[in-house]
């Protein structure tokens, strides 16, 4: 039976749920701790009178993770980026009604569209002819959709995916749940299908990689960590084809102990790697020290 009038209760009600987007929920700062709205405008955050300098000509768009949102993903990633002179951008999307505060819950091909018009959004405002776009998580491969099915490519110039959902995950061996437990699949898929969309196997991702990882055109780069839980093999977020570079920031930095929602909100090491990702021209190395800037 779908429950539509309480999606949020029964989101709570339904164990696999949880299990499911169980790290994900743990997110490290409440909304409440989370910029404003008004405080990430004057911060130069979504800022769209911003216009591109000629050292970087493509604004940036955020593409927060599952269970996250627009403000409380990029607290710390979105001021980095504004502070080295990059007009920088970031969207809801993915959201269930009577849900508050944790999105990126809807069926993502339907968040791929959603992500169509905040970039033709960002293009308008600033005049640029493509964006550059880091995502977390469902947030890094999300884009990958709206490339192939949405016309974003020719929108795109760079993709940044850390901890990216490429090809499905198994949630460290908890999605065997949706099997067990009778109708959990359909229960969920009915009241957040941005859940089952994401489980290896699927047949969202059967067709997302259909053909290839990527296309022509567009530049990729994958960041990952060792100690991811949530995504997982951690080997899977991991892109085959031209114009790829996979990164594992313990290849940067042995002691970087970072799991899944540590990398994509507080990682330094993380963050410097997807600047030299945004301006490869100008990129340093990425080690240890990075931790300190």
């Amino acid at each position: 039976m779908k429950l539509r009038r309480r999606p949020w209760k029964s989101l709570r009600s339904l164990l696999p749920a949880l299990a499911l987007a169980l790290s994900a929920a743990a997110v490290p700062t409440s909304a409440a701790a989370a910029p404003s709205a008004a405080e990430t405008v004057s911060s130069g955050w979504n800022d769209f009178s911003c216009k591109p300098s000629a050292a970087h000509p493509r604004p940036v768009v955020l593409v927060h993770g599952t269970m996250e949102n627009s403000t409380n993903n990029w607290w710390s990633f979105a001021p980095y980026l504004v502070k080295r002179g990059y007009c920088v951008f970031s969207f809801d999307y993915g959201k269930l009604p009577g849900v508050p505060v944790f999105h990126g819950l809807g069926p993502v091909a339907k968040s791929a569209e959603e992500l169509a018009v905040d970039v033709d959004k960002v293009l308008a405002a600033t005049g640029a002819s493509k964006v550059d776009i880091v995502g977390h998580s469902q947030g890094g491969m999300m884009p990958r959709q709206y490339m192939k099915f949405n016309g974003g490519a020719k929108k795109v110039n760079a993709l940044v995916g850390i901890a990216p959902n490429n090809h499905g995950t198994t949630l460290s061996g908890l999605t065997r749940l949706l099997d067990v437990v009778p109708g959990a699949r359909g229960v969920i898929q009915d009241n957040a299908p941005g859940l089952t969309d994401q489980v290896v196997g699927s047949d969202f991702m059967k067709r997302l990689n259909e053909g290839g990882d990527t296309l022509p055109g567009v530049k990729y780069t994958v960041i990952a960590t060792r100690y991811d839980e949530v995504v997982t093999p951690y080997e899977t977020q991991f892109l085959s084809g031209p114009g790829v570079r996979n990164v594992l920031v313990q290849d940067l930095c042995p002691v970087d102990i970072s799991m899944h929602l540590t990398l994509g909100t507080i990682d330094r090491v993380a963050f410097h790697e997807a600047a030299n990702a945004l301006d490869p021209e100008n990129a340093t190395p990425a080690n240890c020290a990075s931790m300190l800037s």
